[in-house]
C-alpha cells in the first residue's frame, strides 16, 4: 500500500494538539458562560466556583475532601442527561450547527466538525492519495486517512495507526467485494487482536446488523521512506454506509446517524441545526427524517410516562434495541451508549419509520473501559441517562430485554463457546502477530491464555498509553472475563444478585478495573492548588480564594477570560501529578 507515512495527512491547530487538563476541564468551566459570549466575566467565574463548592459539599460541612472533589469534577466533566449546557467545542457540520459556546453540552465535538476526542483536541485527519494492492487486486488513486480517538493517541508515535480506506474518494465507482470503504484497525488497545472481531460476531449471532470483519497483514510503501514495510496485523472492519444498509435492509433510502452525545434524544428545539453536529448524519436527510429525530427527542424529554410508553414503539424497533443492549451490556462495553455516548450508529428504517441501533468500535468491549463482570444488567449505564432510564421503565421493552439476556446467556455467551472462538482465532492470526515483535507475541499468548499482559492500555496511564501500538491490553482477557460474567448475569436474572451500578468510565472509577480516571487525577491537582494549610481538605474560603487568584492570574485583570486564556491557565496551574499528560507529536 502506498499512502500516508510518518505524520502525513494529519495536522493539529498551531502545529500541536496537546492532551492536557484543559481538554476536559475547559468545557466544564465554560458552562459558567451564562450570556453565551464565549468568555467568563469576573462574576461568572466567581459564581461558577460558588456553585461548584455548594453542589459538591453535600454534607454541608464547609470543606471538600479529595473524594468529594473527584465526584464533583466527574459530574462536571461528563455532562448528564437532561438540560443542555454550553459546549465550546461544538461547531456546525454540514448543513449548519450551533456556533461557538452556544451548542448543547453533550458529547465531544471538534472545531472541524468531526466528533470524538481527537477532534475535540483540534486534530484533522486529511485524506491522501494512495494505491491499494489487495491480494493482487490493485486499485489506484484511493483515499486514505488516519482514524480513531484513543487508538490514535496510543499509536501516534508509531507507523501502525488505524486507517480508513475510501476506494471511490477520487475515482467514482471503485469497489472491492461490493464495498467502497474499509477500516483497518490497529488494535493497539487489545493485544489479543480479538475483542472487536469476536464482539461483532456476537452481535451478528444475536441477529443484530453488524459489520463483517477479518484480518489483514499490512505493508506500506512511501517513496523514499518505506519499501513494502510490514506495518503489522490489522483487523478489517466493514463500514456502516449505504452499501451496508442495502445489504442488511434491502434499501439505500434509510437515514444513518453516528451520534456523539451522553444525552441521546434530548429536545433542543425545532431547528435541525441544533442537532446536526450531535447526530452526525452519514446520509443526506429528508425533512421528514430530521423531524423524526426531533419528535422522538421531544417525547423523551417532555412526554409523560403514559405518553412515552404508548408512543415509543412507533419510534423504536424494540426487538433490535433489546438485542443490541443485552449483548452490549453483557460485554460491559462502556465505551458506547452506556457511558461515553458514542460508538454506535442509528438507522432510521424507511419501511417502518423506526430507529434501530448498529454497534461500532468494539475494541474496549469485554470490560475494557471498566464496569467489571458484576455490572448491573438492569441499570448498566453510568451517570444520568434520561433516554435509557425511561426506556428501561417501559414494561414491554424491559421484558423483551431480559428475555433476550436470558436467551443469549444460555447460548451465544456460553464461556466454553467463547473459549473455543478465542483458540480458533489465535491459531489463525498468531503467525502474523509473531512477525511484529517478540514482545507483542508474548503479550498475545498471555491474553489468549486468559492471563493479564500487565498493561493498562487506553487511558490507563501505564504502559500502552503513549506506546507504539503495544504490547498491552485493556480489561480482562476474554477467557477470564466470560465465566464470571456469565455467572453474574445468571445470578441477576434469577434475583440472587442486583449487580453493581454506575460502571466505570471516562472520568470515573468502577468495579473491576475502571477506565481513564481523569477526575481522580485532577482532584489531586485541585487539592494541591487550593489547600493552603496542607491539611488535606479544601475549605470554602480556600476554594473561593483560589478561584479569585486564578481569574486574575489567567488574564481576568484585563477583562473577561477568553477560552484560550482559560486553557492556558488550566494547563499551567493544574498539571496532573508528574506533569502534563502525553500529547501527540508536533506536525
Amino acid at each position: 500500500m502506498g499512502g500516508p507515512g510518518g505524520s502525513g495527512g494529519m495536522r493539529g491547530p498551531g502545529g500541536r494538539g496537546a492532551f492536557s487538563p484543559a481538554m476536559m476541564l475547559a468545557p466544564a468551566f465554560l458552562k459558567g458562560d451564562n450570556n453565551g459570549d464565549g468568555k467568563l466575566s469576573r462574576d461568572e467565574f466567581r459564581t461558577l466556583g460558588e456553585d461548584w463548592f455548594t453542589a459538591w459539599d453535600k454534607p454541608k460541612q464547609g470543606k471538600l475532601t479529595a473524594d468529594q472533589l473527584r465526584a464533583g469534577l466527574g459530574a462536571s466533566i461528563q455532562p448528564a442527561g437532561g438540560a443542555p449546557g454550553p459546549m465550546p467545542f461544538e461547531r456546525g457540520g454540514p448543513g449548519g450547527g450551533p456556533g461557538p459556546g452556544r451548542g448543547p453540552g453533550m458529547g465531544m465535538q471538534g472545531q472541524d466538525g468531526r466528533n470524538g476526542m481527537s477532534a475535540m483536541m483540534g486534530m484533522e485527519f486529511n485524506y491522501v492519495h494512495a494505491a491499494i494492492d489487495f491480494n493482487g487486486t490493485v486499485l489506484k488513486d484511493v483515499g486514505v486517512r488516519y482514524k480513531g480517538n484513543s487508538t490514535y493517541m496510543q499509536s501516534r508515535d508509531s507507523l501502525k495507526r488505524s486507517l480508513k480506506l475510501e476506494f471511490n474518494k477520487y475515482v467514482k465507482g471503485q469497489k472491492i467485494a461490493g464495498v467502497t470503504k474499509l477500516n483497518l484497525h490497529s488494535n493497539v488497545t487489545d493485544s489479543a487482536w480479538m475483542n472487536e472481531p469476536l464482539s461483532y460476531r456476537l452481535f451478528r449471532d444475536g441477529a443484530i446488523p453488524a459489520p463483517r470483519t477479518s484480518w489483514a497483514r499490512v505493508f506500506l510503501t512511501v517513496a523514499g521512506k518505506y519499501d513494502k514495510q510490514y506495518v503489522g496485523l490489522y483487523s478489517v472492519v466493514e463500514d456502516v454506509d449505504n452499501n451496508f444498509a442495502q445489504e442488511r435492509f434491502s434499501t439505500r433510502e434509510g437515514a444513518i446517524f453516528k451520534p456523539s452525545t451522553q444525552s441521546l434524544f434530548s429536545y433542543l428545539g425545532d431547528d435541525w441545526t441544533r442537532y446536526n453536529q450531535i447526530y452526525d448524519p452519514k446520509t443526506d436527510l429528508t425533512s421528514a427524517q430530521k423531524q423524526r429525530v426531533i419528535d422522538l427527542a421531544k417525547l423523551v424529554t417532555n412526554g409523560s410516562d403514559a405518553e412515552f410508553a404508548s408512543q415509543l414503539p412507533s419510534y423504536l424497533d424494540f426487538d433490535e434495541f433489546a438485542r443490541y443492549l443485552s449483548i452490549n451490556v453483557w460485554l460491559v462495553n462502556m465505551d458506547s451508549i452506556l457511558a461515553m455516548g458514542q460508538n454506535y450508529y442509528l438507522y432510521l428504517n424507511p419501511a417502518t419509520n423506526r430507529f434501530a441501533i448498529i454497534p461500532w468500535d468494539l475494541d474496549l468491549s469485554f470490560g475494557g473501559m471498566g464496569g467489571g463482570t458484576e455490572l448491573s444488567i438492569e441499570h448498566p449505564w453510568r451517570g444520568q441517562n434520561r433516554f435509557l432510564d425511561r426506556l428501561f421503565k417501559v414494561d414491554a421493552f424491559k421484558k423483551l430485554y431480559l428475555a433476550r439476556m436470558t436467551e443469549f446467556n444460555q447460548s451465544i455467551f456460553k464461556p466454553e463457546r467463547l473459549t473455543r472462538q478465542v483458540d480458533e482465532t489465535a491459531a489463525l492470526i498468531r503467525p502474523a502477530v509473531s512477525e511484529e515483535s517478540e514482545a507483542k507475541l508474548a503479550s498475545f499468548d498471555k491474553r489468549v491464555a486468559g492471563e493479564s499482559s500487565g498493561s493498562r492500555g487506553a487511558f490507563g496511564g501505564g504502559p500502552g498509553f503513549g506506546g507504539p501500538g503495544g504490547p498491552g491490553g485493556r480489561g480482562t482477557p476474554i477467557k477470564a472475563f466470560a465465566a464470571p460474567r456469565a455467572r453474574s448475569v445468571a445470578a441477576q436474572l434469577s434475583g440472587e444478585s442486583q449487580g453493581q451500578q454506575d460502571g466505570g468510565g471516562f472520568g470515573g472509577r468502577g468495579p473491576g478495573g475502571g477506565g481513564f480516571d481523569f477526575a481522580n487525577m485532577m482532584a489531586s491537582s485541585f487539592v494541591r492548588a487550593m489547600d493552603d494549610n496542607k491539611d488535606g481538605v479544601v475549605t470554602r474560603e480556600e476554594f473561593q480564594r483560589t478561584f479569585a487568584t486564578w481569574f486574575e492570574a489567567w488574564g481576568g485583570d484585563r477583562g473577561p477570560l477568553t477560552e484560550q486564556q482559560l486553557r492556558d491557565g488550566l494547563n499551567r496551574d493544574l498539571p496532573p501529578q508528574g506533569g502534563m499528560m502525553p500529547g501527540p507529536p508536533q506536525f
